[in-house]
């Protein structure tokens, strides 16, 4: 059975970092592509930054490269979200999320398999 628990979020000001954790258990990283998502209230669930089974290809939104690190520890089956220089617009519910087979299709929620149950980011200004 895939389970994903993610931990870390908070209330922090701008400006600030959080580190979002993701333990996965049921699944090992090396054969699922992994990322986070997140969704602010009234709007959709959008990409963070996304990671492919192998390592080997990444992904960033525009809206957080240069400011979120995404990292994973295959040997602890666990994913990091590093978030930095934090703005009130990445408040939201950050998910992570794994999906099966092919890494294409990586940008659509519904492509995904399994997600944990989200923490929620404040970011005040």
């Amino acid at each position: 059975q895939v389970q994903l628990v993610e931990s870390g979020g908070g209330l922090v000001q701008e400006g600030g970092s959080l580190r979002l954790s993701c333990a996965a258990s049921g699944l090992t990283f090396s054969a699922w592509h992994m990322a986070w998502f997140r969704q602010a209230p009234g709007k959709e669930r959008e990409l963070v930054a996304a990671i492919s089974a192998g390592g080997s290809r990444s992904y960033y939104a525009e809206s957080v490269k240069g400011r979120f690190t995404h990292t994973r520890d295959v040997a602890k089956n666990t994913m990091y979200l590093q978030m930095d220089k934090l703005e009130p617009e990445d408040s939201a519910a950050y998910y992570c999320a794994a999906k099966e087979g092919y890494y294409s299709g990586y940008n659509f929620p519904a492509r995904y398999d399994y997600w944990g149950q989200g923490t929620q980011v404040t970011v005040s200004s």
